[in-house]
């Protein structure tokens, strides 16, 4: 997306919506879709119905529990939608929540073929969106709020990855279908 903050309510279409779901949403369900069937030792016979339990499944094909500290992992990554407003960004937020959303749904069904699905809220990480010559936001708005996170600055890559990185390790296996926020404090304000 060229643009995050791509309009309010009022300035809404049905392609703005449609690009910020093909590109947060759909592509992540797919992809999450597509790691979990490699765990499945055949596809559902025509008597299956949606979301019908699966059983679990060793990567042989035979039913077995997974080892939490081994168990494949997956993370998506949400937004702060939850936590406030996000005024200007509708499509934005709308496909980010979807996933919030969808979390625990996705994570009892991953479950039952032994992978491990988290969804991590980053917070307001600069990934290049908040440079001054790249951002598409007023640059005397954008220092008000960095100035008033708790920390005085913009979280970096790797304040989340952090926590990403715990989330797939054995250490932080036994956390299951959570909706995480790493923000520095900044939901606190």
């Amino acid at each position: 997306m060229a643009s995050r903050a791509i309009g309010s309510i009022l300035d809404m279409s049905a392609a703005a919506l449609d690009a910020f779901w093909e590109t947060n949403t759909r592509s992540t369900l797919l992809l999450t879709r597509r790691f979990a069937q490699q765990r499945v030792a055949a596809e559902p016979g025509p008597t299956s119905r949606p979301g019908e339990r699966l059983g679990r499944a060793a990567p042989s094909g035979t039913a077995a529990p997974s080892d939490p500290a081994t168990a494949p992992k997956v993370v998506w990554m949400t937004s702060g939608q939850e936590a406030g407003p996000m005024r200007g960004e509708v499509a934005y937020a709308t496909s980010k929540a979807a996933l919030a959303g969808v979390t625990a749904t996705v994570a009892a069904e991953l479950l039952e073929l032994g992978v491990v699905l988290n969804t991590v809220n980053p917070g307001p990480v600069n990934t290049g969106y908040l440079d001054p010559g790249t951002t598409d936001r007023p640059l005397a708005e954008l220092e008000e709020l960095r100035a008033a996170t708790p920390f005085g600055r913009w979280g970096e890559p790797t304040d989340p990855a952090r926590l990403i990185g715990w989330l797939v390790s054995p250490a932080g296996s036994w956390m299951v279908g959570q909706r995480l926020t790493t923000d520095g404090g900044f939901g606190l304000q």
